[in-house]
């Protein structure tokens, strides 16, 4: 039961900087009419609707593509929580920050019809894909299992 409260905190936790962080960019967009804001050479904050999934990829301005990538978003959510649950490894806590990510922009599928990214990272005029705060525990969770793997993999081949 313990680890079940751990997991939904760091799940609402990461929903919540997600949600605070979209809705300060929301309300400079009501403010404004736009949010383009230059903060340095390397970072800006730049709004743009995302109707793809993570940094704009498989964008589709066609409903039933976007409805399918939000089941098929939905489904993946699913899995995550049953492998949480199945599980007993450490590997779960980096799955909760996935979890939570994801949920964070699913819930903007479904209220806005479309994700707000603005995170904008440059360099020298080369611009990365436009992203959110979802989008980076996501992308630390993802690379955290990788790694997680990776000495999991070296530890069994010790053993051998």
């Amino acid at each position: 039961m313990k680890k079940i409260i751990i997991y939904i905190t760091l799940v609402l936790l990461v929903l919540a900087l997600d949600r605070i962080s979209k809705t300060i960019i929301l309300n400079i967009l009501d403010d404004v009419g736009r949010v383009d804001i230059y903060i340095n050479s390397f970072f800006s904050l730049f709004l743009v609707w995302n109707k793809g999934i993570g940094f704009g990829l498989f964008s589709f301005d066609q409903n039933y593509i976007y409805n399918g990538i939000t089941l098929f978003i939905l489904t993946i959510n699913l899995i995550i929580i049953y492998l949480i649950y199945k599980e007993k490894d450490p590997k779960t806590y980096f799955l909760a920050i996935i979890l939570g990510g994801s949920c964070g922009n699913l819930f903007d599928r479904y209220y806005y019809s479309a994700v707000p990214d603005f995170i904008d990272l440059n360099y020298n005029g080369y611009h990365w894909f436009i992203f959110n705060v979802a989008d980076i525990f996501i992308t630390l969770g993802i690379i955290c299992l990788i790694l997680a793997e990776f000495l999991n993999y070296e530890k069994q081949n010790d053993k051998k």
